[in-house]
């Protein structure tokens, strides 16, 4: 990490965005035509690159990669016996465009076939019919690309600390997003599809796992501001009501979404911490609501140089499933409290707040990694369950473990409070 973070003026560039966005897309219609369907569409994405970005290998003809140099302002292409093409980016049509990428990929010895109409974009038309003129600001686009290095280095660091399967930090054309998403491995409800421009059958292939995901706008489709978002699908229960850092975060009902706008990290003190509170807070939010299983998901994260212990050292003093026999203990005071327990001389707290004679709101839970697996979190919560029975009180579960927990068990659910 350590990428200066440019400030970007969506409005002031526009123009130049859904024109790059457009561009982007022309040639990853072509990847798209000529690679085998990877899940959620990871066969169609582009990856950033020191100088802006890049398809990969695209097997077609004798294996081709294009990219978009976006210092230079060219795009260009090599292929597997040696050829090179380019041509440059500036102001342009997309007809026009699209006539230069088909020549290169000739050129390259590729065949360059493929659908010719924008998807996730208003009012589409077709590239060889899209005659308006488009203005391309290149320092604009300078700072875009900056802005991309120094997110794509905070993105690969947070993908670091997942075990389970995580995606490629990319981005996808349609949307014209950079995006990093988490998968807890179970099928997820078949999605209602409905984007616009887009085939149903390729968002519901997306979302046909559960997921929480994470990326970066430019600007457009709803905001007028570049800005970073994350989302749970499908949407646990209590998810919009979750507390998520760092401050800036809101809630957008609209897109259904935790909106972070990219000024607010990129005048924090320290931006790299500020979107990766971002990115942890809201994982986590939806991975607790959900009934994740983040013991076995999870791992610290990442250093250079430094191996990643193996599960097995850290678990010998306890199976995953084992539980423990250290009593709970409850501290109460007149307004706020907790349950704490020990076990191997690590401590794990469940915190709680008074709300009257009749009600207590569970805030936070924490249990430390060397804990998780030994259902020790449950028990917290289970005990809190007993108590409120036994002294006739309700809770509100605003912590998202102790929710998602209570969410597990029905027959804990007649202690919360009812509306």
């Amino acid at each position: 990490m350590g990428n200066a973070w440019p400030h970007l003026d969506y409005l002031g560039w526009r123009e130049t965005c859904s024109a790059l966005h457009l561009y982007l897309q022309v040639a990853g219609k072509y990847r798209l035509a000529h690679s085998p369907w990877l899940n959620h569409s990871w066969h169609a994405t582009f990856y950033v690159t020191p100088r802006g970005l890049t398809s990969s290998l695209i097997p077609d003809g004798p294996g081709i990669e294009i990219r978009f140099d976006l210092h230079d302002h060219v795009v260009s292409g090599t292929s597997g016996d040696g050829r090179e093409a380019s041509f440059p980016l500036g102001p342009t049509t997309v007809a026009a465009f699209h006539a230069e990428f088909v020549r290169l990929v000739s050129d390259l010895g590729g065949t360059p076939t493929f659908d010719g109409q924008p998807n996730e974009v208003p009012n589409p038309v077709p590239f060889r019919e899209d005659h308006r003129d488009r203005p391309y600001d290149g320092d604009a686009v300078k700072r875009f690309h900056q802005a991309l290095l120094a997110i794509d280095g905070v993105f690969q660091t947070f993908r670091t600390s997942f075990l389970g399967k995580s995606s490629p930090v990319h981005l996808f054309w349609g949307s014209f997003d950079l995006a990093v998403t988490r998968f807890s491995g179970r099928r997820a409800p078949l999605h209602p599809a409905g984007i616009p421009a887009l085939p149903d059958d390729v968002a519901q292939e997306a979302y046909d796992r559960e997921v929480s995901s994470a990326g970066f706008w430019p600007g457009g489709g709803g905001i007028d501001y570049p800005a970073f978002y994350a989302y749970a699908y499908p949407t646990p229960n209590g998810f919009r009501n979750a507390a998520v850092g760092p401050d800036a975060a809101f809630w957008n009902d609209g897109m259904g979404e935790f909106i972070l706008p990219y000024e607010a990290v990129q005048s924090a003190a320290d931006p790299d911490r500020a979107l990766l509170a971002f990115l942890v807070s809201t994982y986590e939010a939806a991975a607790d609501l959900a009934g994740w299983d983040r013991e076995l998901l999870e791992c610290t994260p990442g250093q250079p140089r430094h191996v990643r212990p193996p599960d097995a050292a850290a678990t010998k003093p306890a199976p995953s499933t084992a539980t423990t026999d250290e009593p709970v203990e409850r501290q109460d005071g007149p307004s706020k409290g907790r349950y704490r327990v020990v076990v191997d001389g690590v401590e794990a707290e469940m915190t709680y707040s008074r709300a009257g004679d009749g009600l207590i709101i569970i805030d936070h839970t924490d249990v430390p990694a060397a804990l998780r697996g030994r259902k020790v979190g449950e028990r917290l919560v289970r005990q809190a369950v007993e108590d409120a029975r036994r002294d006739g009180i309700a809770i509100i579960p605003l912590c998202p473990f102790a929710k998602a927990q209570i969410d597990r068990h029905p027959e804990w659910q007649d202690v919360l409070r009812r509306s």
